[in-house]
């Protein structure tokens, strides 16, 4: 009997666990990586930014300069979130967190941004990934990432979801930000 208990603890406990196929690509062109991680209906895809595209795009929309160098300074992703099930799934990037140095931490959202940015004047949203998502089959949505380290940090990443009201958790582990310049 006492060695059926942890058998049975073993097989409810692996019932909640949702092992994502996760792929790692390098960009030979640019040596920036993307990092993709589908499991349960849900797809998330991660893409290394480097500062001076953020600056880029955050210059041409007239942004204050010590915004965009705030900006510039975090771990930038571009972010595609994807339903690849038939069900409906959510998502929800509050619950997000990044794991460094054994510390977890949260995500910064697209709505902490725009609190952070009205205060310096600027009235502007569109290129971060939405806070909250609600997705039909084949739904997607798109925008920037943010992770609070320096330059080349190593993280892991751990998400979460819902496939019709079913909670569900992941991991990417060994993320790196990208480098402050193509090259390095």
């Amino acid at each position: 009997m006492t060695r059926i208990v942890p058998v049975l603890l073993l097989l409810l406990l692996s019932q909640s666990i949702h092992a994502a196929t996760q792929t790692l690509h390098k960009n030979e062109q640019n040596g920036l990586y993307t990092w993709t991680s589908e499991a349960n209906g849900f797809t998330l895809e991660l893409i290394q930014v480097v500062p001076d595209f953020i600056r880029a795009i955050y210059s041409k929309h007239e942004f204050p300069k010590h915004e965009i160098e705030d900006i510039a300074s975090y771990c930038v992703f571009g972010s595609v979130v994807k339903n690849t099930s038939d069900k409906l799934m959510e998502y929800r990037v509050a619950d997000w967190r990044y794991e460094h140095k054994g510390k977890s931490y949260p995500v910064k959202t697209k709505t902490d941004w725009l609190q952070q940015w009205k205060q310096s004047g600027v009235v502007f949203s569109w290129t971060l990934l939405p806070d909250e998502g609600e997705f039909y089959e084949g739904d997607w949505q798109q925008g920037f990432t943010t992770i609070k380290l320096p330059r080349d940090s190593e993280f892991d990443l751990v998400y979460t979801w819902s496939l019709d009201g079913k909670a569900m958790q992941d991991r990417i582990t060994n993320m790196r930000c990208a480098p402050a310049e193509i090259g390095e």
